[in-house]
């Protein structure tokens, strides 16, 4: 009876293991990201910014360097002697430190950020030899994020900037340039006034009351960037240089290489926005520039309300932050949080209360296959009797599209 027992409960009992779960996490494979971008275009400050938000290991050659150095490392004691002996670090050594420390225990709890990768100079390894290393790793990237950003707006970052010579800092234009400071403090005024007008009256008096008591202040705080020096590689002609370099070198090869990854997976982000401001996603901007913002906090906080049972929240669907109803009707639109819908024990953010009206009365064309998906549109360009009109209509006969 006790056999028969134990068959007749054995149905009923809990499929989900504790236990199970915990070991498949910890057999997982932690995230892993790598940032590209053109020489100035703030790879390393955005890379750094990740790595604090995700809780990743910052990877990059100068800060590979400095640990092996303060390590006193068999590779730090390596890089010490040729500094000392005014040498230059071979590229070979600094390629080798860094798959070191991707190899790291470390490096496979937390998972990476790598940045400065590929490299311009191809004494060791030519740049499809390197990104085929990278990509053939064991933690290769997850994510890859592709920084644009104009090339005169690099050749001025890069040549506004200044370094003071006792303590090696370097400043960017808007903190040495008063004019520049000027204009962005303007800036910041004017959004704030945009507010409640109760707190932009009393922001306004204590901030006449400070520059009536320390009148002279910006002088004072200015003072200490008189010493600052132009370094010859931040020269307007060099700078430029270093680009075409660039352009040359790598530019082509990883445009042809991003080209052939999973869109899913690639993120691009407008470089010429201020480092602050990468994290961040405007209301308007329809564009999946940066998926790493402030929505994803307010995603969180979705999970947790209304739970259907104790220790359960809600899911995010696979569509994420982006609208279900809009990729029906062909168009990529980001979500608000503020037309959040739960369904089926998942989450589906819509962009409009016209968008959620249309979900709330039937979600099921919306979610039920042909799955909505990206949509693509295609630009095809060249001279007159190139053949444009022929290759459109086969690429629109092919993927069922329009011309």
């Amino acid at each position: 009876m006790a056999s028969q027992d134990e068959k007749q409960a054995q149905p009923f009992t809990d499929i989900f293991d504790e236990e199970e779960a915990e070991r498949s996490f910890l057999l997982s494979k932690p995230t892993c990201l790598i940032v590209f971008g053109k020489p100035g275009s703030g790879k390393k400050t955005l890379a750094r910014k990740l790595s604090q938000r995700w809780n990743c290991i910052l990877i990059e050659a100068s800060e590979v360097i400095q640990t092996n150095i303060q390590q006193q490392t068999e590779y730090g004691l390596k890089c010490q002697e040729l500094l000392f002996q005014g040498q230059s670090i071979p590229e070979e050594l600094v390629t080798e430190m860094i798959l070191q420390r991707i190899e790291s225990s470390e490096v496979a709890h937390f998972g990476y950020v790598l940045t400065g990768f590929p490299s311009l100079s191809e004494e060791y390894m030519i740049v499809p030899q390197q990104i085929e290393k990278i990509m053939n790793l064991k933690l290769k990237p997850d994510v890859l994020i592709s920084i644009k950003c104009p090339d005169y707006e690099l050749c001025q970052r890069i040549s506004g900037l200044r370094q003071n010579p006792d303590s090696g800092e370097v400043y960017p234009r808007s903190q040495w340039d008063p004019k520049v400071a000027d204009k962005r403090k303007k800036e910041k005024d004017q959004d704030e006034e945009e507010g409640e007008e109760e707190a932009a009256q009393e922001e306004e008096e204590v901030g006449e009351e400070e520059e009536e008591e320390t009148a002279g202040g910006p002088r004072k705080k200015l003072s200490p960037f008189h010493q600052l020096v132009h370094r010859p590689e931040d020269f307007l002609e060099n700078v430029e240089k270093r680009i075409g370099i660039y352009k040359d070198i790598i530019h082509q090869r990883l445009e042809e290489f991003l080209a052939d990854q999973d869109c899913r997976y690639l993120i691009e982000v407008d470089g010429t926005q201020q480092p602050d401001h990468v994290f961040e996603v405007k209301k308007n901007d329809t564009r999946c520039y940066c998926c790493f913002n402030k929505q994803d906090e307010l995603l969180r906080a979705l999970s947790s309300y209304q739970l259907i049972a104790p220790r359960y929240r809600w899911r995010r669907s696979r569509w994420g932050q982006v609208c279900p109803v809009a990729l029906k009707e062909g168009d990529i639109v980001m979500g608000n949080p503020e037309f959040a819908v739960s369904f089926l024990g998942k989450m589906y953010v819509l962009s409009s209360q016209e968008a959620l009206k249309k979900f709330m009365l039937n979600p099921r064309p919306y979610l039920l296959p042909p799955m909505p998906v990206s949509p693509c549109k295609v630009f095809v360009f060249g001279p007159p009797f190139s053949g444009r009109t022929t290759i459109s209509n086969v690429i629109a006969h092919n993927y069922k599209g329009k011309v």
